[in-house]
């Protein structure tokens, strides 16, 4: 068996799960999510959980059996508290700014980058270098993070750039003067 794929999943109080053939809606009181189960895997619900079944023991179902209870659990996850993800500008002159949804980015180049968030993605600064993504799809928080952090990745010279709360940067030296 899978160590995760048979951890049953608890459905929290406020979110609700419907199974409509080969196709799995939840909702809560963030938003909706809904996810079409892969040939080989089978969902039910028992006392307030949910459970992934396989079908054989075959690679493929082996993996696809993990693989949709982490999708299923952070469907669950997201509908009810969401997901967030933080991200720090640094350089001299970088900043973001928020025109009403839409997040302007000064990176150093010669344009400003304007980011329209994706429907059910929230985008929030604290000060003008911190910028908090936060909605209940985990799999769209973490491509528009990624997106922001893409057009300035922190390079290892000076640390400039953008880069995820917490994210270590290698750091080089820089050439030496010569003797």
């Amino acid at each position: 068996m899978s160590r995760i794929g048979k951890l049953p999943i608890e459905i929290p109080k406020g979110a609700k799960v419907e199974i409509k053939g080969r196709r799995v809606e939840i909702s809560g009181t963030k938003g909706a999510l809904g996810y079409t189960l892969v040939p080989g895997v089978d969902v039910n619900i028992e006392d307030n959980k949910i459970r992934v079944t396989r079908h054989s023991e075959s690679k493929l179902h082996r993996s696809l059996h993990g693989l949709t209870r982490a999708l299923l659990a952070n469907m669950v996850t997201g509908v009810t508290s969401g997901f967030t993800r933080l991200l720090e500008i640094q350089g001299v002159g970088y900043r973001a700014e928020l025109q009403g949804k839409i997040l302007k980015l000064s990176l150093g180049y010669s344009h400003e980058i304007l980011i329209a968030p994706a429907p059910g993605i929230t985008i929030t600064l604290e000060g003008n270098t911190k910028i908090n993504i936060s909605g209940f799809d985990k799999q769209l928080v973490g491509e528009t993070a990624a997106l922001i952090r893409s057009f300035r990745p922190p390079e290892p010279y000076k640390g400039k750039g953008v880069r995820y709360a917490g994210e270590t940067v290698r750091r080089k030296a820089g050439k030496t003067a010569g003797a």
